[in-house]
């Protein structure tokens, strides 16, 4: 008993770090990662300086959405287009799925959105279908244009109609701020 009294603060701490590092820390992870994510937008320059921008070399890239139906990526050339790399297991991708959700709820009509994830389809349609999403869904059927190509999830790239990266951005962000919709509203006109 005197053992545990005296390393009572360690045992916490052991305790906490192991819990946040296991599936049963997720939702702390998530919560923790969400907060930092709305600071974040608010911090960082989310346009792209003109002059910095990648435009895409190639635009052969294939899909594939939930429906198992193959989605080609050069049909969507001259559209403004939001893709976000992700998986069911990225706390900061879980962080940021509900304000893509409402971006998605306001530009859906107007905007091509590419939710492409990382993970097996049967967790993927487990986690929309919880929580209640209606993002657009899509898993990768050949290798992407290599100015996307990231090691990092989330990631998340905003293409203009003229195929120029004007978001290259890494890590979760709200992204139904007025940051993001003022600089959508901008790409569309």
């Amino acid at each position: 008993m005197e053992f545990i009294k005296k390393n009572l603060s360690n045992i916490f701490f052991f305790g906490f770090i192991l819990f946040l590092f296991t599936p049963f820390g997720l939702p702390v992870r998530t919560l923790l990662t969400k907060g930092v994510s709305f600071i974040t937008t608010q911090i960082f320059d989310v346009e792209v300086d003109k002059e910095d921008r990648k435009k895409l070399s190639s635009y052969n890239w294939k899909l594939i959405n939930k429906k198992g139906e193959s989605v080609d990526f050069n049909t969507l050339k001259g559209k403004v287009i939001v893709v976000n790399f992700w998986a069911t297991w990225c706390p900061p991708c879980i962080a940021e799925m509900p304000s893509f959700q409402k971006l998605y709820d306001i530009y859906k009509d107007n905007i091509v959105f590419l939710f492409v994830a990382s993970d097996e389809k049967d967790k993927v349609t487990t986690f929309i279908d919880k929580n209640k999403y209606t993002i657009p869904v899509y898993f990768e059927a050949s290798n992407r244009p290599v100015e996307m190509e990231s090691n990092s999830l989330p990631t998340t790239y905003i293409i203009n109609k003229e195929g120029e990266i004007v978001v290259d951005k890494v890590g979760a962000v709200d992204w139904n701020s007025k940051k993001v919709k003022k600089l959508l509203d901008k790409l569309l006109q």
